[in-house]
């Protein structure tokens, strides 16, 4: 990761809320493209272990997050190496990918949230899943969002809510 590394962004994406992140990588886009679609990927750093069919239809399966149940979404778009879209809960996450010079990609990642509410907490969580995803690139260990090696959720959270991002939803038990 270099100095194109934002924080996070809340906007409005016509009546549905939404967070937005971008990061920059001196990487290949194929390179990125299969730490975020497919399943050892996924699995680096995302807060669900994830098995996708990567077709516009095809299943996501969620599994493992101690937060939440296993579900099944659905993949929205799909256009290697560049497209990837699914629904997440009544969320949906949108991961692009675009050349830069010199071998570098930008990643910018779209969270469309189904409750306003949820965008401190959301935010918060992508912070620290995009923290090991950047250790995971970097060639360092990432041993996911939910290790104690991963930055704390809570001081994150915090500084979002003191940001105005909006708030409110319930907060997963952490123990």
């Amino acid at each position: 990761m270099d100095e194109g590394t934002d924080r996070g962004t809340y906007l409005e994406l016509g009546d549905r809320p939404a967070v937005r992140f971008a990061r920059q990588y001196p990487h290949s886009i194929e390179r990125v493209w299969s730490s975020i679609a497919t399943t050892e990927g996924l699995g680096q750093w995302f807060p669900a272990a994830v098995t996708i069919d990567l077709r516009v239809g095809g299943q996501v399966l969620f599994s493992g997050d101690p937060h939440t149940d296993d579900y099944a979404g659905t993949v929205l778009t799909c256009d290697p190496p560049h497209r990837l879209a699914f629904t997440w809960g009544g969320d949906e996450v949108h991961l692009e990918l675009e050349e830069l010079d010199s071998g570098r990609c930008r990643l910018t990642l779209v969270n469309v949230l189904e409750q306003r509410d949820t965008a401190a907490r959301n935010a918060a969580g992508w912070s620290v899943c995009l923290g090991e995803l950047d250790r995971y690139l970097a060639g360092r260990e990432a041993a996911g969002p939910h290790s104690a090696s991963a930055p704390p959720w809570r001081p994150l959270y915090e500084s979002y809510v003191a940001a105005g991002l909006p708030s409110g939803a319930p907060i997963p038990d952490p123990t």
